[in-house]
């Protein structure tokens, strides 16, 4: 499911919510959890998961085409860890 099918279905559930105006909730909760995730925090979401965000430290890696060692800098990325319900309705 992309964004535009998600506006679609939630629309579709809802007569009082235009396309656009749906589109603008979703947008506007993307950008809070971007924002969110942006500051570090972490995002609970209760029956569907938690996203947190992990620092990486800096490391040495390998070319794979020449072998030469390269200096890997520090990052952040962004964890998804689904909640048992979402891990029961995808299990069946």
């Amino acid at each position: 499911m992309n964004t535009a099918e998600l506006i679609d279905h939630v629309a579709s559930t809802d007569e009082k919510l235009t396309k656009a105006q749906t589109k603008a909730l979703v947008d506007s909760i993307l950008k809070a959890l971007t924002d969110a995730a942006a500051r570090g925090e972490e995002i609970n979401l209760p029956g569907f998961g938690k996203f947190k965000v992990q620092a990486k430290p800096a490391r040495t890696g390998r070319n794979p085409s020449t072998g030469a060692a390269i200096e890997i800098a520090a990052s952040k990325k962004v964890v998804f860890q689904p909640a048992k319900a979402l891990k029961d309705a995808v299990n069946g």
